[in-house]
């Protein structure tokens, strides 16, 4: 008889076990939608505040106001072509960014910046001069390896070379992102296929 007492009371106990977890995934799930669409939300509303807090002409003005009074300031240059490169004016962003790069020749961020204004400025060839720079500067500057890539691809029709240049990448970083949901292995791979 305590045998059988003993064993119901295990059978119950496991019961109870996978009820409560069970329960816990639920809540566990529920906890974490909850958070999930707050964390949305709280980030949508904060990027849209964002947009809306620069303003781009003030910005521009107090940058110039700067540079009358210190034209060797080597940061209101660079953040001045920002200003440029965010409002797409890219002649005046190249402008700055060389005004820059005049005073700081060897700021591999500000080169790439400069090379997407030139492929944007439809100049493609300027712009792979800018991103080669960037890169002997910083033989690891991803951000200037993708963009090559890019302007290679997209601008040059040198498919080869861009996925020469992007697998160069992987090597430097295996995880590298071509964008926000799809790694740069994936992309490679794409259009070895296509």
């Amino acid at each position: 008889m305590k045998k059988e007492k003993t064993a119901s009371s295990n059978h119950v106990t496991r019961q109870n076990t996978v009820m409560i977890g069970i329960i816990c995934l639920f809540v566990g799930f529920i906890l974490g939608v909850g958070f999930t669409s707050f964390k949305l939300t709280n980030s949508s509303s904060s990027e849209t505040n964002n947009r809306q807090a620069v303003d781009y002409e003030k910005k521009e003005e107090q940058l110039k106001g700067v540079l009358v009074k210190n034209p060797g300031n080597i940061s209101a240059w660079t953040q001045l072509g920002h200003v440029y490169f965010d409002t797409n004016q890219f002649p005046k962003a190249i402008e700055a960014y060389e005004k820059s790069l005049s005073l700081e020749p060897k700021n591999p961020d500000v080169l790439t910046d400069l090379g997407i204004m030139y492929r944007r400025n439809k100049q493609p060839e300027k712009a792979i001069a800018s991103f080669d720079k960037a890169i002997s500067i910083d033989l690891e500057h991803e951000t200037s390896r993708f963009s090559k890539g890019i302007v290679l691809m997209n601008d040059l029709n040198e498919q080869s070379k861009a996925l020469e240049v992007w697998e160069e990448l992987l090597e430097i970083n295996p995880i590298a992102m071509a964008s926000e949901d799809q790694s740069l292995d994936q992309l490679i791979k794409h259009y070895k296929e296509h």
